[in-house]
C-alpha cells in the first residue's frame, strides 16, 4: 500500500519541484553550453526494478563520448574528461536534478538503490538472490547507501545497505525515506566521495566477474 501512495507523492514533489527550480535548470543548461561543446542532457541506460533497463537523465559533466574515453564509465577525482561546469555539478550532485523527470516517467523514485549501469553490470538473471533482492524496488536518486557512504563503497557494501532500505522502508515506510532525505541533503552539502577510486573500480570488477562465474556453474549444475 504504501509504495503506491509514495508513488502519487513522489509524482507530485517531482513535479512541483521541476516547475520551481525551471530557472535554476536553464542557468545550468546555458552554463554547460557556454563551457564545452556538445549535448546538455546525458542519457544512460540503467537497470531499473527486477532488472528492467530504461534510460536515466543527467546534466552532461564531461565531455563528449567520454563512455569510450580513458576509463569508460568509471571517474577519479581531477578526470581530464570532466568539464569546469561538470566538475561543480558533481560536487553539488545537481546534476543529478534531471532525474526528477525520471520519477515523474515512473522509472524512478525519490528514495531508492542507486541504478548501475546496463553492460557494466551482471545481466539481471546472473545475479545472487541478494543482489536480486535490492532491484524488488524502484531505483532512487538517493538511498541508504549514497548517505553512508557514496562511491567510498564498494558494490558489495552497497548491495547490504540496499537491502536493508527495502527492508525497513517495507516496515516504518514514509517515516524511513524522510530520514533519507534529510541525510542526504546533510551529505550533499558536504561534498564527499563523488568520485570512485581505482581500487574500487578494481574490486567491483571482481564482483561482476564472480556474479557471473556463480551464475554459469548454476546453469552447469542445472543441467546435469
Amino acid at each position: 500500500m504504501y509504495f503506491a501512495i509514495r508513488r502519487v507523492i513522489d509524482f507530485l514533489i517531482s513535479f512541483l519541484m521541476l516547475i520551481i527550480i525551471s530557472p535554476v535548470l536553464l542557468l545550468i543548461s546555458l552554463a554547460i553550453v557556454c563551457d564545452s561543446k556538445g549535448g546538455v542532457v546525458f542519457k544512460q541506460l540503467r537497470m531499473g526494478k527486477k532488472g528492467k533497463p530504461y534510460y536515466m537523465y543527467k546534466f552532461r559533466t564531461m565531455v563528449p563520448n567520454a563512455q569510450n574515453i580513458g576509463t569508460g564509465i568509471y571517474s577519479f577525482k581531477n578526470d581530464p574528461r570532466i568539464t569546469r561546469v561538470g566538475r561543480f555539478l558533481r560536487k553539488t550532485s545537481l546534476d543529478e536534478l534531471l532525474q526528477l523527470w525520471n520519477v515523474i516517467k515512473g522509472d524512478m523514485a525519490l528514495v531508492g538503490p542507486r541504478p548501475p549501469v546496463v553492460g557494466h553490470f551482471p545481466k539481471y538473471e546472473e545475479l545472487s538472490p541478494e543482489y536480486k533482492k535490492r532491484f524488488s524496488v524502484l531505483p532512487g536518486i538517493t538511498g541508504l547507501a549514497q548517505v553512508k557512504g557514496r562511491n567510498e563503497l564498494l558494490w558489495d557494501e552497497k548491495v547490504v545497505y540496499d537491502n536493508i532500505y527495502v527492508d525497513k522502508v517495507k516496515k516504518y515506510g514514509a517515516l524511513y525515506d524522510i530520514k533519507i532525505l534529510f541525510l542526504t541533503v546533510i551529505r550533499v552539502f558536504s561534498m564527499k566521495d563523488v568520485s570512485e577510486t581505482q581500487e574500487n573500480e578494481q574490486k567491483n570488477e571482481e564482483m561482476k566477474n564472480s556474479q557471473t562465474r556463480k551464475s554459469s556453474l548454476k546453469e552447469e549444475m542445472d543441467e546435469k
